[in-house]
């Protein structure tokens, strides 16, 4: 196994791919600058998205059109590397994630270095509709790659170099592109860890279907299968 690389705090950055988020981007990236530089990648939006984020601190990257959180992550990890940054910690535009907990990756990171660390939610604070889906989607791609994974789509997460770059030719988008990056650090043998994180969700209406959410997650599931067991997705 390689060796793991330790990212010093200055050489992380926020990470925030944002569609359409005027109305809590502003929040979000203002109580992010108070731990690390903050970069927002505007996914196509049609209100006053990149303006609030950039008022608020941030530096931001506009693509149009909307290409979906995949590839926002991808021009994100583009412009990371291209600025020599070890690690980048994503998080969501919409205030589900808490910027106050960015140091608790940092210091993870810093106590011994990863190549992904995950925020764990806690299901039990989720509306029902997500605790299933999460808990099953959990179950599902544990059994398929052989390793417990206790949250697989958590999109509050610290993801190295080498990670970036190896994920720079997905073509994934939303949470298979999430998954995979975990189906990738299996197959190299790179280490994965967890960070307790606040489960944050307001009122606002889920957009889960649960049986085609279970389809597309079983095909992910297989998908993250092949790329542990044989290098290809």
């Amino acid at each position: 196994m390689q060796p793991h690389p330790v990212p010093a705090p200055g050489h992380i950055v926020a990470l925030i791919p944002a569609h359409d988020e005027g109305p809590r981007i502003g929040a979000v990236v203002a109580a992010a600058v108070a731990h690390l530089r903050v970069l927002v990648v505007d996914d196509g939006s049609a209100d006053d998205t990149a303006a609030i984020a950039e008022a608020a601190g941030a530096t931001v990257i506009s693509q149009h059109p909307n290409q979906g959180k995949g590839a926002a992550l991808r021009a994100g990890f583009v412009r990371a590397l291209a600025h020599g940054f070890d690690a980048v910690v994503t998080l969501d535009g919409d205030g589900q994630h808490d910027p106050a907990e960015l140091p608790r990756f940092v210091d993870a990171a810093a106590s011994g270095g990863t190549e992904l660390i995950i925020g764990r939610r806690d299901f039990a604070r989720m509306p029902l509709v997500r605790r299933l889906a999460n808990g099953l989607g959990t179950l599902l791609l544990s059994a398929a790659v052989g390793r417990w994974i206790p949250d697989n789509q958590s999109g509050y997460r610290l993801v190295g170099r080498r990670l970036m770059s190896a994920m720079l030719d997905s073509r994934e988008d939303g949470f298979a592109f999430e998954v995979e990056m975990i189906a990738v650090c299996l197959r190299e043998d790179w280490p994965i860890r967890w960070v307790p994180v606040s489960t944050i969700y307001g009122d606002e209406q889920s957009h889960i279907r649960p049986l085609h959410h279970l389809r597309e997650f079983i095909a992910v599931a297989r998908r993250a299968r092949r790329i542990v067991r044989s290098g290809r997705f």
